[in-house]
This record gives structure tokens, C-alpha cells and sequence, in this order.
């Protein structure tokens, strides 16, 4: 056990220092600081050493320089039983701190409201990071408190321990100080990054807050926890169980298409993280069941994800199925009674989620890769027709909508479409052909191929064979998107023109592995 006799209090964020203070009052542990929170103990009515006083040096440097002073860093870092040290401590009449509570200048929350690099820079802190570093260090005689969510802890610990503190709570908060600090100058360091566009430095430093802990991973025998390099995942469950890990692999597999879609027209349907269904209506209920109509096998313990705000006929069909998910943006009031007759869906609003291009990372034997994220926008301008045969707007739109969704397929993808619905899926094939046939089964199995409509495909990558075109064509696909690249394109070309078929290529490919 440790006596705390002194403390050092500098905080940016002042919130509940009052029911701290007393607590210091009670055990009449003295009080050093500076600047605001200086004042603000004084104007709460607690007795408290200004920084300056306390080492006989006055701030410099507009405040940048108050706290980095040998007294302040003796008092932390000197190991009490240690005769020497005790030695120099008396010589220079320097004096224990033995508790440091501090939080840093709110950087990540500067970054959000101003680009302005200098007012960011300032928001750096120095003095508050080192104090805390300097504790963590000397935990085995100081205690170091960095967050408010630490308060009550410290209070529960004086109080039944009389103003003391056991080394196994020093060591344990020395942990999360240095886990602290090292997030802090991650975010820094990435800032800087970002800045220069130096998107793969030669050391990369990555900061996640803990969201939760899940039950376990993508099997039971495995642990798992999701984080975010936001404080919040910026979604907002309204009902259910808690999300597991393969439920969010679903849910972020799902809002990657339906956030691509056009605003308030798009219905995805993902089992398995790979889409079974997409529709994209105007009419909410419609967009539903024709992406139920792709694979409504499939979607049966699905996840369905809706770029609008769901309503009440939408929620009455919803309860017709058995869902894991129901994503919107946004529910009406009647939707959410209804929904929640079910009480173990889980209901999310998705309605701050933006898609951003953020890297995305896979690790495997203690190693990491980082990519950019696929967020590529299609247009007509990043398209080549090959055919001699030209597309209408209207078959050109139908395409891209085609390849969109495939860029979200597990590879290999092919993608059958027929007036902004998904009819056939084939994925996570190893043989494109394997693919191609998978979809037009798909296709001939839950749709009613007598509507005169024409039908698209996608393939996200090219095709090296003209086996997989003509298996398409024989189904009935009129106009085919496909990356080009294959030693075999002039062939594809030749075959699409023998037979009438429109042929666009894409100029990107789009595995997804």
C-alpha cells in the first residue's frame, strides 16, 4: 500500500472533478496545478498549489512550458526506498507527487471540428502525455489517473483503503495510461500521415477504441471484440440481442452495398456476408420482394439492410420471414412496434453511417495488410463498349448496377440482372464458369423468365475463357460488363458480335477474397 500525501490535477475536461476533490479533501491530500484547472479548483472552494509557486518558475512560452520542470518530474519518478534517490530528493528539497490525474487537450475532437493546421497542432499536447508516461513508469509508488471513467475506481480504492492504493491497482492503471498515451500519438502520427498522403509509412500505428467484447468469434471456440477508430460505431441499435461477430461481418457486408445504392431506393438481402438479393425501387415494398425474389431460400436468417427509412407495410413483410437483421435509415414509429413483436431481431439504425474510404485490414500470422477500400463510383466514363452492338442509357445503367453489386460478391462473381434487381448470384467460386452457372441456376430456379425484360451480367473480373460468355448468352443475357485484361479478349469481342450480345468493358476488376 501507498499513502497519497500530494497530487498534481491538470485536466482538460472538468467534468466530476467535484466528487474527486472531496475525497482529496477528506484524506488531506494537497492539490498541485495550473492554469484552468487551477481556477477552477480554487473557484469550487478547494485549497490548491498553482504550478508556478510550487516550482518557483513561471510558465513560458504562451503555457507550453508549465509543467515540464526537474521538481515536478523528481517528485513522479524517484523510487522511494531507493537511499539515493532520497538523497538527491532532500538535497534539492524536492518533494513526492504521489497521485497524477490528467486527460489531454482533446485532439481527435479538434480534428472533427477545423481543418486548420495550426489550431490541430496546438491541440497537441506534450505536458499532460509525459506526466502520465513519467507515473505509469513509477506505478509502483504512483498512482496515474488519465480518464473520468477512472474516478470512481480511485474513490472506491481511498476510501477502503484509507487514502492508499495497492500496487496491483497502480500497475493496472499504468497499463491503461500507457495504452492511452500510445493511442494519443497514434492518432497524431496518422494525422501527420494523412497529411503528407504518406498512406504507408515505414512504421504504421493503429488506434482503435474498444466497442465491445463479443460472446466469442466466428466460432464459439474462438475469442473476439469489435473496435472502432471512432468512439462509437455510428450506428444505433433499437432492439434484439447483441450483435456477434458474424452478425457484424453480415451487417458491414450488407451496408457496403445498400450505401452505394441511389438514396432511398435500395433493398439488400446478405447471408453470409455475400448478397442474395438486391432490388433497387422506388416503391419501398417492391424493392423488398424483388431482392427476396433473387434467393428467397438464401435469405431465409438473413440480414436485410434498407437505405431509406422502413414504414409500416415494409415492417409487416419484414415479420413474414425470419431475419437475424433489419437495417435502416431511419424506422417510422409504427415500423418499430411492429418489428419488436419479434423481441430477439435485432433492429439497427444506420442512418449516420457514411461510407468513407478508409483502409481496410487483414492479418494472419502476426503480420498485417492494408488496402484502400473499393468505393469506386462507376460511371459511363469509366466504361469502353467493345460490341458492335450499342447499349441504350437504360442497358448501360442496368449494367452498372450489375457491376456495383458484384464488386461486393466473394470472387469468383457473376451477377445476373434484370431491371435494377438481382435475379442470379454466383459466388466464391474458384472457376468462373462454375460462377456463371450457379447464377443462371439461381436465375431459372425462383424467376419467371416469360417477362420480355433483358438481362444483364457482371463478372468482377475478366473472363479468360469464351466457355463463360456463351454460357451467359445461352441463358439469355443480352449485355455483359466484365473487366477486360484476358489474353482471350479479341475472342470475347468476336463471340459477343457473332451473337448479337453487348459487350462493356470496365477498364477495373473488383475481386473480393
Amino acid at each position: 500500500m501507498k499513502k497519497i500525501k500530494q497530487a498534481l490535477v491538470s485536466v482538460s475536461d472538468k467534468k466530476s472533478l467535484l466528487k474527486l476533490l472531496k475525497v482529496l479533501k477528506k484524506f488531506k491530500i494537497k492539490i498541485i496545478s495550473s492554469g484552468g484547472t487551477y481556477k477552477y479548483i480554487q473557484k469550487l472552494g478547494f485549497k490548491c498549489y498553482e504550478i508556478s509557486k510550487f516550482t518557483n518558475t513561471s510558465e513560458i512560452l504562451e503555457g507550453r512550458v508549465k509543467t515540464l520542470h526537474p521538481k515536478i518530474y523528481a517528485g513522479i519518478l524517484n523510487k522511494r526506498e531507493k537511499k539515493t534517490h532520497k538523497k538527491q530528493m532532500k538535497l534539492n528539497k524536492y518533494e513526492n507527487i504521489d497521485l497524477v490525474i490528467v486527460n489531454f487537450y482533446p485532439f481527435e475532437e479538434t480534428l472533427k471540428k477545423t481543418l486548420n493546421h495550426k489550431s490541430i497542432v496546438e491541440n497537441i499536447d506534450i505536458g499532460g502525455p509525459t506526466l502520465v508516461r513519467a507515473a505509469a513508469k513509477n506505478f509502483n509508488d504512483v498512482t496515474v489517473i488519465t480518464s473520468l471513467e477512472q474516478y470512481d475506481d480511485l474513490l472506491q480504492e481511498l476510501l477502503k483503503n484509507n487514502g492508499s492504493t495497492s500496487v496491483e491497482f497502480r500497475q493496472k492503471l499504468s497499463e491503461e495510461a500507457f495504452t492511452k498515451t500510445a493511442y494519443y500519438d497514434s492518432a497524431i502520427a496518422n494525422y501527420f500521415t494523412d497529411k503528407t498522403k504518406n498512406r504507408f509509412p515505414k512504421r504504421k500505428v493503429i488506434h482503435a477504441n474498444l466497442i465491445e467484447k463479443l460472446r466469442y468469434g466466428e466460432n464459439p471456440h474462438q475469442t473476439a471484440a469489435i473496435y472502432s477508430y471512432d468512439k462509437s460505431l455510428n450506428i444505433m441499435q433499437l432492439n434484439g440481442k447483441k450483435l456477434s461477430y458474424n452478425n457484424y461481418n453480415d451487417m458491414y457486408a450488407a451496408l457496403n452495398i445498400s450505401k452505394s445504392l441511389p438514396k432511398n431506393l435500395g433493398t439488400v438481402i446478405v447471408k453470409h456476408s455475400n448478397p442474395c438479393g438486391v432490388s433497387i425501387n422506388k416503391n419501398k415494398l417492391e424493392s423488398y420482394k424483388k431482392a427476396l425474389a433473387c434467393d428467397p431460400i438464401s435469405a431465409f436468417g438473413g440480414i436485410v439492410s434498407c437505405n431509406f427509412k422502413v414504414n409500416k407495410n415494409l415492417a409487416l413483410e419484414l415479420n413474414k420471414m425470419f431475419l437475424e437483421i433489419i437495417i435502416g435509415n431511419g424506422f417510422d414509429k409504427e415500423a418499430i412496434t411492429i418489428l419488436k413483436k419479434k423481441k430477439k431481431i435485432r433492429i439497427i439504425d444506420a442512418s449516420n453511417l457514411e461510407i468513407k474510404n478508409f483502409s481496410n485490414i487483414v492479418s494472419n500470422f502476426n503480420s498485417i495488410m492494408i488496402q484502400s477500400s473499393d468505393y469506386k463510383i462507376f460511371t459511363e466514363k469509366n466504361l469502353r463498349i467493345v460490341s458492335k452492338k450499342k447499349p441504350s442509357k437504360r442497358t448501360l445503367n442496368n449494367l452498372i448496377f450489375a457491376f456495383n453489386i458484384c464488386r461486393n460478391v466473394k470472387s469468383n462473381a457473376i451477377v445476373l440482372t434484370k431491371n435494377g434487381s438481382t435475379i442470379g448470384i454466383g459466388s466464391g467460386q474458384p472457376s468462373r464458369l462454375d460462377s456463371c452457372k450457379i447464377a443462371i441456376e439461381k436465375m431459372n430456379k425462383f424467376q419467371n423468365n416469360n417477362e420480355n425484360d433483358e438481362i444483364v451480367a457482371a463478372s468482377d473480373a475478366f473472363f479468360p475463357f469464351v466457355d463463360g460468355i456463351e454460357k451467359l448468352v445461352q441463358s439469355g443475357v443480352s449485355a455483359i460488363i466484365q473487366p477486360s485484361g484476358s489474353i482471350r479478349d479479341k475472342e470475347i469481342i468476336k463471340f459477343a458480335n457473332q451473337t448479337n450480345t453487348i459487350l462493356v468493358f470496365s477498364g477495373t476488376r473488383h475481386f473480393k477474397h
